[in-house]
């Protein structure tokens, strides 16, 4: 009889977070509804019992780390006794790359997704004075989601199961797609988006169930939400960046069923970031964010869904699984939930104000929100109507990317629109005055803008067959520089009321105004992020490529660019063979790079792999592909794209992230007598609009 001490470790605690994970939601429930209606003080020795609730909570999450930790200490001592381990690493495996092999299948994916769920709610039950009931609420419907997961790993998706009959001498290696550096952190940062967005939706089912006074929730959670964003949208793009360097098709998004499950919850979640707002400020829209942050969790369960039932086809899925059946029933009994609870309490969410004009912040806030829930309706339903298509006729009907981009660019312009008029408009109402005054800038820069791109040959009529692309890259770049105007005009009008209250020069103002009030232009930088992003998306209306055999000495030309292969040889390590060519790069008669495009041949898994060759550049990405040899002359074969303005995407990205810091940090504190003084003058400057 083999022994397997590790793996039967990882066994018993994932059985004991269970445990813990049960108590927690079964003894939180009985403490809470023993405090029901009691006076603030008096629980009955319910305190005592919502105590050791929390604190098995807690415990649940040392559990899982050990077996998170036992996982991971099999994959590097290379214990192919556990049939999780087998099949997904082998021997001469990257150290990274072996770690990494705890997400790169189904069952370590979903104890990566139980951990960080268990370390989510170990942050929150250490923070639970903040509010004491309310994170009891949030906490024991945490531990509802936990039990969930705990449930699969231990009963439908065990990964430390062992592997019958005599222990392998090595493993059948990792996906050679997921050996490359961005996926060892590509996939924590969108479990870390995923998982965290069950963090606000326990709060706010928590919220609604007890009828919380007031908007504190919101307060409590906005951070949350923030990170969890950051992190999903940080997960999104990171992925975005590995499919364009790893799968050798010159793109970066290709409307994947999988990719789409991620970027559905993205979409809410910044419908729910916005909108909270205009609960904060005026009271409204309160049934409607209960319903966005809902939408959200259960669409990040969808999405777990996708990649695991096999019921879509997906290059990033799992294979197909029976798994997906517990999933069906999780997602019923969330929505039965949140249903019942929202119907219940559905007179604690009566709004206090209404929308006094459509010419306002408030109404930017809708339409935003409108427009984001329409984006998630169409990926939505593009994704799934596969499957609806087959159940009703019997035949699966894929949607391409022709119908994602045909519906979702208009809307995308919409959004780039309104992401430059929402900071121009004030709360309530927006007077004429303001508007010719906060309009002017932005409409002379679009003005401008339009001219000279129609200048420099921007002209969809000319374009034939892409004249759409080049409409919608016109229209982009065009709106692009009025939303730019708009927020470089707001900065502008702030730093000079602060430059005339204190005396500074513009630039410290500047420094002073952001730090006033840094939810506000964290949130500006935001929007210049996305804009930036924008722009590099509207540069592939003008993407070129071209496919040639070449042997040595042989020329390829593509826009200014000029490749001249040098040789093409083969080589081999202990993990994989390679074929691939020297090109040398001209522009003109400078020799500026040479690239070495590759072919992978994985010896463990026996599969392939292409390794792109890029030189990029602020104007446009080289990007070149081995594709192989030509079986009848030997020779490889060379595709290359040339892709304008590609880092502009990955650099709005980053000034995405940095908005997003930014509106994390605390306001500057306001202790000295002048400064106090001087802020409600300021204030009321720089708001008024």
């Amino acid at each position: 009889m083999r022994l397997h001490p590790m793996p039967e470790f990882g066994s018993f605690t994932l059985l004991l977070a269970l445990a813990l994970s049960a108590y927690t939601l079964v003894m939180g429930g009985v403490a809470l509804w023993r405090t029901r209606g009691m006076a603030a003080g008096v629980d009955g020795g319910a305190g005592r019992l919502g105590e050791t609730a929390r604190r098995a909570g807690i415990s649940s999450f040392v559990a899982l780390s050990c077996a998170a930790f036992a996982l991971v200490w099999a994959s590097f001592t290379n214990d192919y006794s556990v049939s999780y381990i087998l099949h997904h690493t082998n021997r001469d495996l990257n150290t990274a790359y072996k770690f990494s092999a705890l997400w790169s299948g189904q069952e370590g994916s979903l104890l990566l997704w139980a951990w960080l769920l268990s370390a989510y709610g170990f942050v929150l039950r250490m923070r639970h004075k903040v509010d004491v009931r309310l994170s009891a609420f949030a906490s024991t419907i945490l531990a509802g989601i936990q039990v969930f997961f705990l449930l699969l790993l231990n009963f439908a998706a065990p990964p430390f199961a062992i592997q019958p009959g005599p222990i392998a001498t090595d493993g059948f290696g990792l996906n050679p797609l997921l050996q490359y550096p961005e996926m060892v952190i590509h996939p924590p940062m969108l479990y870390l988006g995923y998982v965290g967005f069950s963090v606000p939706f326990a709060f706010a089912l928590g919220a609604l169930m007890m009828r919380y006074p007031g908007e504190k929730w919101i307060h409590i959670t906005r951070r949350w939400t923030m990170v969890t964003w950051l992190f999903l949208t940080c997960g999104i793009f990171l992925g975005a960046h590995w499919a364009y360097s790893v799968l050798g098709w010159g793109g970066y998004w290709g409307w994947d069923p999988v990719e789409n499950a991620s970027l559905m919850p993205w979409l809410t979640g910044t419908a729910f970031l916005h909108s909270v707002m205009m609960q904060e400020k005026r009271g409204m829209m309160k049934s409607w964010n209960v319903w966005l942050i809902f939408s959200t969790f259960m669409l990040t369960i969808l999405g777990t869904l996708l990649t695991r039932s096999g019921i879509v086809s997906s290059v990033h899925a799992f294979a197909q699984s029976s798994i997906g059946d517990w999933f069906y029933g999780f997602i019923l009994i969330v929505f039965a939930v949140c249903l019942f609870t929202f119907f219940k309490q559905r007179d604690h969410l009566k709004s206090e104000n209404r929308l006094e004009s459509l010419v306002s912040r408030e109404s930017s806030f809708l339409f935003n929100n409108l427009i984001l829930l329409a984006a998630c309706f169409t990926v939505l339903w593009g994704t799934l109507f596969p499957v609806l298509s087959e159940y009703v006729q019997g035949t699966k009907v894929t949607m391409g990317a022709p119908f994602y981009n045909r519906v979702n660019l208009p809307i995308g312009l919409f959004l780039l629109f309104l992401t430059g008029i929402g900071p121009l408009l004030a709360w309530r109402s927006t007077s004429l005055r303001s508007i010719r005054r906060n309009f002017i800038l932005p409409s002379i820069a679009m003005g401008v803008a339009l001219v000279v791109l129609l200048g420099v040959g921007v002209r969809p009529w000319q374009a034939g067959d892409d004249w759409q692309a080049t409409l919608f890259s016109l229209v982009t770049f065009t709106l692009a520089a009025g939303v730019i105007t708009a927020i470089g005009a707001e900065f502008l009008r702030g730093a000079n009321v602060v430059a005339t209250q204190t005396g500074k020069n513009l630039l410290a103002s500047t420094v002073l105004l952001v730090r006033r009030n840094t939810r506000r232009y964290g949130g500006y930088v935001v929007h210049f992020g996305i804009v930036v992003m924008f722009i590099g998306i509207a540069g592939g209306a003008f993407n070129q490529s071209h496919e040639q055999e070449m042997g040595f000495g042989d020329t390829l030309k593509l826009g200014p660019y000029r490749l001249v292969c040098k040789s093409y040889t083969q080589d081999s390590n202990r993990n994989y063979d390679t074929e691939y060519a020297l090109m040398d790069v001209f522009r003109g008669s400078k020799k500026i790079t040479q690239l070495a495009p590759e072919k992978r041949f994985y010896i463990a898994s026996q599969t392939s792999s292409t390794m792109v060759a890029l030189h990029s550049t602020l104007a446009s990405d080289l990007y070149v592909i081995y594709e192989g040899k030509n079986p009848d002359t030997d020779r490889p074969i060379i595709k290359v794209f040339l892709n304008p303005l590609m880092n502009w995407i990955w650099i709005g990205v980053l000034i995405v992230v940095a908005g997003t810091f930014l509106a994390l940090v605390p306001n500057l504190a306001r202790t000295a007598a002048r400064v106090s003084a001087e802020t409600p003058v300021v204030e009321a400057e720089v708001h008024h609009v």
